[in-house]
């Protein structure tokens, strides 16, 4: 006999229940959900089980929650710049199988070997600086306005595991879960950490932002360090446009 499938955690199924409430017009844009505590009380799930389902329909951009104001449902033009970020990604893919917000595109994709001149990333990695590493990079566009420069620098026994981290193209699955199935081993996010610089003049070319040399135009980095259990494995960065901040609009 066939083993019964396992079903999602509860904070997925009631996620998915509001979801596809949305989608039928039951919740339209501009609605405001029931509170967390309106969906324990009618026997839902715990606070932190709502509150995490809540968590992953904002990191769809399908709602957003503002203090006081309570989780409103957004409109396919409402998009908030956080839920491009790469932390939201990996939340919707795993929750729908979609890696991409509404109305966005990945361009410019690269992946290829390079040595790792940054001492802040060896650091990371816990390697040499100007050892060798898998970089990998892409631009995501939405409504034809690129909005986060996305770079991975990925340890070389990850290499080992996953040789088609060297393709260009998608692959069959996420690399975290392909890489999990391979070695057994679970890959786990260091917390995410943002910091402010000037763009590069690559990047702002990147961007299709055009200003005069001398000017100098800040941007927010927004850093992931993955590990699994033999230590670091891939620095995730995503860079916002400039303009853009985290959680909030240019």
């Amino acid at each position: 006999m066939p083993a019964l499938a396992s079903k999602p955690p509860k904070w997925r199924q009631i996620a998915d229940e509001i979801a596809a409430k949305i989608a039928s017009g039951e919740y339209r844009p501009g609605d405001r959900l029931p509170s967390v505590q309106a969906l324990v009380s009618e026997g839902k799930g715990a606070t932190a089980t709502v509150h995490r389902a809540y968590q992953a329909l904002e990191a769809e951009g399908l709602v957003r929650t503002t203090q006081g104001v309570g989780t409103m449902v957004l409109g396919p033009n409402d998009t908030p710049p956080s839920v491009l970020t790469g932390a939201a990604r990996l939340e919707r893919l795993r929750r729908t199988g979609r890696p991409l917000a509404p109305h966005e595109q990945y361009v410019h994709s690269r992946s290829v070997l390079r040595s790792c001149a940054d001492p802040e990333i060896a650091t990371l990695l816990g390697i040499d600086l100007y050892d060798e590493v898998v970089f990998r990079s892409r631009t995501f566009v939405q409504d034809d306005k690129p909005t986060i420069l996305a770079l991975n620098v990925i340890h070389m026994r990850a290499l080992v595991i996953l040789p088609e981290l060297l393709d260009e193209g998608p692959m069959s699955k996420f690399r975290h879960d392909l890489y999990t199935e391979r070695t057994g081993k679970t890959i786990t996010a260091g917390p995410e950490l943002s910091r402010a610089r000037l763009a590069t003049p690559g990047e702002l070319e990147e961007f299709g932002i055009d200003v005069p040399p001398d000017m100098a135009v800040p941007l927010l980095v927004l850093r992931t360090l993955y590990s699994d259990e033999d230590g670091p494995l891939e620095v995730w960065e995503d860079i916002l446009r400039p303009g853009v901040w985290h959680g909030g609009h240019s």
